[in-house]
């Protein structure tokens, strides 16, 4: 079993290059079986979700491999339209395949995805649409069966902007005969590296990062060589790492522009961040102060994904926050453990209130999900002893190696490996 141990009371200094993005790469890999080639994504995050994506393009007849930090697909080799309810339990992400597939086969059978469990997250509008669309799905029994034989282009109006919904009939739409066009789409930088991914690949895809995306379907596809934009969230993470245990540290290809409402709130607590085209540097020298109401919202709204690294980074400002989540319902479930390590931290409903202390404690804590374990991480760079962190398999989902790049920017940490 692996865990982290943290030694905190370390400042932080240095640099260090930001990972591709997560939840960038996984829709783009699945928009890999619409090129029937090959395609090399460099930059591509070794992640555990993008293994789980890995082994379900395998599963379906393709050609997987690794060069350096490059991934190369080869989707030539497709003979299956059929995901395991195993390959689909790994990770929320792997929804985002159905409209790939029913794109590229006309026909596709899986179950409902896995992932944190964050709350209710249905796929409900990601189905409403393909259906719009003209495919036939019938999921009885839990297991989603598709036909879609036809695909025909037609305005979609999605009643909110889910990400995923976007990226999934952004893939379905590209193989539908006509135009579509998706109203109130998402508007995340992600779903704009899926765009120039597939326009890359030959698609005509236009409007991603507003609120209406245009699809071009039926056009012929092939494979390219693309390089996938860093990871917000981790940058976003790693300048939390430096308000919470102080320092100065430079963030490489990070991209302000994706982080404003981040960067916004760390320089009201006290930070002093500056960025240029080569990424993003942040001073963190003194006591951080309380902030104004954070509240979670769609793009460019503050990110749910930055909400438990931004409250671990707060245990010990001067003064209160209000923390308002309203995208997930159990976002909150890594409260429990900041406490443990002794953040004061109330919590009614959507609502958490941050109360600064005057220290924190090293202690035995686990990951609840994704981002609640890097929020550990954060909160165990400012504590008094060690912190050991455990399951941390939910950290590998979606940092390369959170151990790494912090022991690189001055942080006392390593990964080490315990029998059960």
């Amino acid at each position: 079993m692996s865990q982290l141990l943290i030694r905190g009371g370390s400042r932080l200094a240095g640099e260090v290059k930001i990972q591709g993005a997560k939840n960038s790469v996984l829709p783009i890999l699945a928009a890999t079986l619409l090129t029937g080639g090959q395609v090399e994504l460099r930059g591509c995050p070794r992640l555990r979700d993008v293994d789980a994506s890995i082994r379900i393009l395998r599963a379906l007849g393709c050609g997987v491999r690794w060069e350096g930090d490059s991934l190369l697909v080869d989707t030539t080799g497709l003979n299956g339209c059929t995901i395991s309810d195993i390959l689909m339990r790994e990770m929320r992400s792997s929804a985002i395949f159905l409209g790939a597939i029913l794109a590229r086969c006309g026909q596709a059978e899986l179950s409902y995805p896995g992932g944190c469990e964050l709350g209710p997250r249905p796929i409900d509008l990601h189905l409403a649409g393909l259906r719009d669309l003209g495919a036939e799905i019938d999921d009885a029994g839990g297991t989603l069966h598709c036909k879609a034989p036809r695909l025909r282009g037609r305005e979609l109006v999605l009643s909110l902007p889910s990400v995923g919904a976007t990226e999934n009939l952004m893939l379905a739409a590209c193989g539908a005969e006509g135009t579509t066009v998706i109203s109130n789409a998402a508007r995340e930088p992600e779903i704009v590296d899926l765009q120039n991914f597939l326009n890359a690949c030959g698609a005509r895809v236009s409007g991603a990062g507003s609120t209406v995306v245009m699809v071009e379907g039926k056009r012929p596809l092939h494979g390219c060589t693309y390089q996938v934009m860093p990871d917000r969230i981790a940058a976003a993470t790693y300048l939390c790492a430096a308000a919470s245990a102080g320092g100065s540290i430079f963030l490489r290809d990070a991209r302000e522009q994706h982080l404003a409402t981040v960067t916004a709130v760390l320089r009201e607590a006290g930070c002093t961040i500056t960025a240029d085209s080569a990424g993003i540097a942040c001073a963190c020298r003194d006591r951080l102060r309380a902030v104004r109401p954070v509240r979670t919202a769609p793009y460019p709204g503050f990110p749910t994904d930055a909400q438990a690294v931004l409250m671990a980074a707060l245990l010990r400002s001067r003064g209160a926050t209000v923390f308002e989540e309203n995208i997930f319902e159990n976002r909150y479930r890594h409260v429990d453990e900041l406490t443990r390590m002794g953040g004061s931290i109330r919590v009614s409903g959507r609502v958490a209130v941050v109360t600064g202390v005057d220290q924190l404690y090293g202690a035995a804590v686990r990951c609840t999900d994704l981002r609640g374990g890097a929020a550990l991480c954060v909160a165990a760079l400012a504590a008094e002893g060690e912190t050991r962190v455990s399951e941390i398999g939910h950290i590998d989902r979606g940092y390369e190696d959170i151990a790494r790049d912090l022991r690189t920017l001055g942080a006392d940490m390593i990964r080490t490996e315990t029998e059960i």
